[in-house]
């Protein structure tokens, strides 16, 4: 299957539309001394930002504002709130624990508000339709905290594998974008069944622009879980 980056007009406002001036200004605020990423369920502490190679991770920053990208074709406006997502599709276990902040509030975290994700099954096939497999939605707690559980997504052509999620803090507004994952984990997961049905590229994530324009800031730092991995993000709204 393929995807352009291209955001599909919405019944919601874009809300994150704030320069580089003005980032820099917000995390001089915000961001105190590196610090190791927190446990799962956790903000992350503050970390600089780092370029990612072809299979290293990236250390992801908590206190900036999230780098915006399209939404793609496959997105629906579904509200199914659920935590586990997995309906059933195979693939190796993931669990991602997201934190919401509100950066311009001095990195508040952001309650009630609703978190979408979506993403490929493990042969790179979105639910269309009718079927609603690997989407779902949660709603932060007092901490701006939500948990989803799921499975690693698979590739498919021209694109990083990749994360979809969307955060709406209030009725006309939202964040759009998605995580990358660390080549050296990808390349451990589609040599696993049922993603070795299908050779995978040696380079998902280089070959993708939008990988090479956010993925310093957007890619994941999953550790082992059990049979499967999970990783935290602090995700920043203006």
């Amino acid at each position: 299957m393929t995807e352009n980056g291209t955001s599909r007009t919405s019944r919601r406002a874009v809300l994150l539309a704030a320069g580089s001036a003005a980032v820099t200004a917000l995390v001089a605020a915000c961001a105190g001394p590196p610090r190791t990423p927190g446990a799962a369920g956790q903000p992350s502490a503050p970390a600089p930002a780092t370029t990612p190679s072809a299979g290293k991770s990236a250390s992801t920053p908590a206190c900036v504002l999230t780098a915006e990208s399209g939404a793609g074709p496959y997105y629906l406006d579904l509200d199914r709130v659920r935590s586990d997502i997995r309906e059933g599709r195979e693939g190796v276990p993931f669990r991602l624990d997201l934190t919401v902040v509100r950066v311009s509030a001095g990195c508040r975290p952001v309650a009630g508000a609703a978190v979408d994700v979506w993403h490929a099954d493990a042969s790179g096939t979105y639910s269309t339709g009718g079927n609603t497999f690997l989407r779902g939605t949660q709603i932060t707690d007092d901490a701006g905290r939500c948990t989803f559980r799921t499975i690693v997504p698979g590739w498919y052509q021209g694109l990083a594998p990749h994360i979809h999620f969307k955060v709406r803090p209030e009725r006309h507004t939202e964040t759009t974008a998605q995580f990358f994952f660390p080549e050296e984990l990808l390349a451990k997961v589609y040599a696993l069944q049922p993603y070795a049905r299908r050779p995978a590229p040696d380079h998902p994530n280089t070959r993708d622009d939008r990988y090479r324009a956010s993925g310093a800031a957007m890619t994941l730092a999953p550790v082992p879980d059990g049979d499967g991995y999970r990783a935290a993000y602090t995700v920043g709204i203006a």
